[in-house]
């Protein structure tokens, strides 16, 4: 689809501190060289060159994974259809599912690792226009970029 036609998604982020209060964390740095990606065609295993922030985006920038890079998309699920669920349903969805294909992706927990991670879930605009169902979930280094997957990481 032309990307004059996307909506935005959401991007969640969460401080390390609220999970212990919440159970769950979300962040994200950086810039490097890149390609031009539309938000809507990104897939598992891309890596990203840009941080996600704590906004709607619909247009993100993508790098090889051979070079340095902010984070790379580590999951996809998609949520049933039907009426949009509502914001904080969509969020805590979003991140009950990244937590748990966290594990199965670096090798250990979310709660032990250093690793972080983002999440990009539907809007209510984009589920109704778009018919936007994906949840993407977006592993990260929080000490800097890296070169390469962070798949069987282990820390």
């Amino acid at each position: 689809m032309p990307t004059t036609t996307m909506r935005p998604r959401i991007v969640r982020v969460a401080a390390t501190a609220a999970v212990a209060a919440a159970g769950l964390t979300l962040s994200g740095c950086g810039l490097l060289a890149s390609l031009q990606g539309n938000v809507f065609t990104l897939e598992v295993g891309d890596c990203l060159a840009e941080p996600l922030g704590m906004t709607e985006i619909s247009e993100i920038e993508t790098a090889e994974c051979s070079q340095p890079h902010e984070s790379e998309v580590f999951a996809s699920v998609m949520m049933e259809d039907g009426d949009y669920p509502g914001d904080e349903a969509v969020a805590t969805q979003a991140e009950e599912t990244c937590v748990s294909e966290f594990e199965s992706f670096v090798g250990m927990p979310y709660m032990e690792s250093e690793l972080d991670m983002d999440m990009l879930h539907p809007t209510q605009e984009s589920w109704e226009s778009m018919d936007d169902r994906e949840i993407l979930c977006v592993i990260y280094d929080p000490a800097g970029q890296t070169t390469g997957s962070l798949s069987g990481a282990a820390r």
